[in-house]
């Protein structure tokens, strides 16, 4: 692994098909010369988020410093990408990630790892463990506060504005933003078992979650924990890294510090697992 900073980098913004039927917008943090074998990531933000979040920028430029190339991109309906967020659930993120994979694949190669911030994190754990036995199947993948399942955010938006369940659609407040829920979404949140999914997870785990982190509590870093490490019938769990980033919040936004600290950690991680 190339040292901490040691690489010039470049950020190409990009624009594919996503997996709903709308164009999507990406950023490539990339390093100035990408050497055989070095990985190649897709990261993907949280919920009402998208690429620009202070974290996720930091972050990916931070691994591309370091050798990897990153997609970060924002899903339909958010950022500077097609399509109503409104319409847009859990498996709308699924089908968005997959397609980020493969236009990272053709554009990059092969993708080694899948990197996830609090929903997106669900999403790629998800993923990694609908995957496992394909050839697009990740090498390694990480989380960043992520919870452990979906349907606590369908209990959220219905406690915070009951509109949704009753009328089929109301306003909630998120980051600063009034956003449109639908009660399909709330619905779409509600069916997913993500512990069933991680707990096929067979590649290498590292699970990163602050204990003070007051939106997505510690406790869900355990269960994601205890699901991916929990005994198989059939061969050994993969090896599972939890990294307690004190006293960082949810959007990691404090203390800043700390994002060089991730973005280190992190790639590390991805480099010993990219073959």
């Amino acid at each position: 692994m190339p040292p901490i900073g040691a690489e010039p980098r470049r950020s190409e913004r990009v624009r594919f098909p996503g997996g709903n039927g709308f164009e999507l917008a990406g950023i490539l943090d990339l390093p100035a010369e990408i050497s055989t074998g070095s990985p190649t990531i897709v990261f993907s933000h949280c919920f009402t988020c998208g690429k620009d979040l202070k974290a996720i920028a930091r972050i990916g430029r931070g691994l591309a410093a370091q050798g990897i190339s990153v997609l970060r991109y924002d899903m339909t309906g958010l950022g500077n990408s097609e399509g109503e967020f409104s319409r847009t659930h859990f498996s709308s993120n699924l089908a968005d990630l997959r397609a980020a994979i493969a236009f990272a694949h053709t554009a990059l190669g092969p993708v080694t790892g899948l990197l996830g911030h609090s929903f997106g994190g669900a999403a790629s754990l998800a993923y990694a463990g609908m995957e496992r036995d394909s050839s697009i199947a990740p090498r390694a993948v990480a989380s960043l506060a992520a919870p452990s399942e979906t349907h606590h955010l369908a209990t959220l938006m219905a406690r915070r504005n009951p509109d949704i369940e009753t009328l089929g659609e109301g306003r909630v407040e998120i980051g600063g933003r009034s956003w449109l829920i639908r009660r399909e979404m709330l619905a779409d949140f509600r069916l997913h078992r993500l512990e069933n999914l991680i707990a096929k997870i067979a590649v290498p785990l590292m699970v990163i979650h602050s204990p003070a982190d007051k939106t997505v509590s510690f406790d869900h870093a355990l269960r994601i924990m205890q699901f991916a490490s929990a005994p198989r019938q059939a061969g050994e769990p993969p090896p599972v890294s939890l990294v307690a980033l004190d006293g960082a919040d949810h959007l990691l936004a404090e203390p800043p510090q700390d994002l060089g600290y991730v973005a280190g950690l992190l790639a590390a991680f991805f480099w010993r697992y990219r073959v």
